[in-house]
């Protein structure tokens, strides 16, 4: 069952010039999904627009947006305990004048009619599933926590309403190496134990291989290519997806070389057939389906 559907997104500036453009998402119900592109892509233009939280300066239109087949003029008015919403700024998602803990209760409070004592009992539950079990941590000041710690306690203030729908933007991008895996791997496991359903924006196609159902890849605001998880790394078929994949950092020393000879392949192919996939005002083709889970923006699908 699809949970968000957006048909034909756009959004312009006041000029009328497109940054975001015929992009379509499905989110289904207890799917891992991902937006990958690199910096300007568009991937975190696009999760405002969703969220409602655009620029004034900004347009956006689309033909359709539904939320569990209703129809929303956006999900801004579902956020809290029906969409979580995870900011890659999650150092500026808490006040540092306040304890943790008040804070945490006003947050719970304010989505449910519960005394501080209930509100409470939710959050330190909430904790424990980001592997905080010290429940004294959330009577301490934001500042006196470690970034894996408040990317935690983050991450608890959203699950601890428990929404459908996660958007995570960028969520580990400023945590080191081995905390990014932790904070992965136990969204992971929460995900597939609470039947949740995530939207990942990341710019690595390596942090969240593990991580995804679906994969929709973002350049200049239009989607270049979606696909499974299998078709994306096992399949891919449009240059910005391969050049994504083989800047991965690889660790297998005995294979180095043959890494280095792919990059260079994927980069030769990119010089000489350039004009498959961007057309002469360097702009990405259309879409089409090469399999039903499949799609890829090459010149036979037609450039606008």
């Amino acid at each position: 069952m699809k949970l968000l559907t957006i048909k034909n997104l756009n959004i312009s500036d006041k000029e009328g010039q497109a940054i975001i453009k015929n992009v379509d998402l499905n989110i289904y119900n207890q799917s891992l999904n991902v937006i990958i592109g690199e910096s300007g892509a568009g991937k975190s233009l696009t999760v405002k627009a969703i969220l409602n939280h655009l620029p004034t300066q900004l347009h956006m239109s689309f033909d359709e947006f539904k939320m569990q087949g209703q129809n929303t003029s956006g999900i801004k008015q579902l956020l809290g305990k029906h969409i979580g919403y995870i900011s890659q700024n999650y150092a500026q998602s808490f006040n540092e004048y306040t304890r943790l803990d008040k804070q945490l209760i006003a947050i719970y409070r304010y989505h449910f009619n519960v005394s501080k004592d209930n509100a409470l009992k939710k959050i330190k539950k909430a904790l424990t599933w980001v592997n905080l079990n010290d429940e004294s941590i959330i009577n301490k000041y934001s500042f006196q926590l470690s970034g894996g710690q408040l990317e935690r306690v983050n991450i608890a203030s959203v699950l601890m309403l428990d929404p459908e729908l996660i958007i995570a933007d960028e969520p580990v991008s400023a945590l080191d190496l081995s905390v990014q895996a932790q904070v992965l791997n136990f969204m992971k496991n929460i995900q597939q134990e609470y039947g949740l359903s995530y939207l990942f924006i990341s710019h690595d196609l390596g942090v969240v291989k593990h991580m995804c159902d679906n994969i929709a890849i973002m350049y200049k605001g239009r989607f270049v290519e979606i696909g499974t998880r299998q078709d994306i790394y096992t399949n891919p078929q449009h240059i910005y997806t391969k050049r994504l994949l083989s800047a991965i950092p690889k660790i297998d020393v005995a294979n180095r070389e043959a890494h280095k000879e792919e990059r260079r392949r994927v980069e030769q192919e990119y010089r000489e057939n350039h004009k498959d996939y961007y057309d002469e005002n360097g702009r990405v083709y259309n879409l089409h389906a090469i399999s039903p889970t499949h799609q890829v923006a090459l010149k036979n699908g037609g450039a606008e």
